[in-house]
């Protein structure tokens, strides 16, 4: 059975505003990836090829700002590997890296959270109309 799109994305409603945080948080996951892998703290200087994972996120925005449910729901898995990765070099960096490594685990945190919010509140039947 295929989900049935969204129903107008009022202002404060779950789907719009879960849509908004996780466009923004991929957005910001995107550019911290891009800047402490380039110029902040690189695992070598001048930058490492370690950038290279905010690809996917790069590609995933047209999907997820276009609202496909399967992308919403694929990612609500794939984000949980920034949040390992923050975790991890949380606790295994040294210098300007662990603060960054937490804003990452963060972000990624929020991102999930968001995910599962977006893709349940699709999934819900939309409420009878009272009588």
């Amino acid at each position: 059975m295929v989900a049935p799109a969204p129903q107008a994305d009022a202002p404060g409603s779950v789907l719009a505003v879960s849509r908004r945080v996780v466009l923004a948080s991929f957005v910001a996951l995107t550019v911290l990836g891009l800047v402490w892998e380039f110029w902040l703290a690189p695992l070598r200087p001048g930058g490492s090829m370690l950038a290279l994972k905010v690809l996917p996120l790069a590609l995933s925005i047209p999907a997820l700002r276009a609202s496909r449910l399967r992308a919403y729901q694929a990612w609500s898995m794939g984000i949980l590997l920034y949040l390992c990765e923050g975790l991890v070099r949380a606790t295994s960096d040294r210098g300007l890296s662990v603060p960054l490594a937490i804003l990452e685990t963060v972000l990624a945190l929020i991102a999930f959270v968001a995910l599962l919010a977006y893709a349940r509140a699709r999934r819900l039947p939309a409420p009878a109309p009272a009588t």
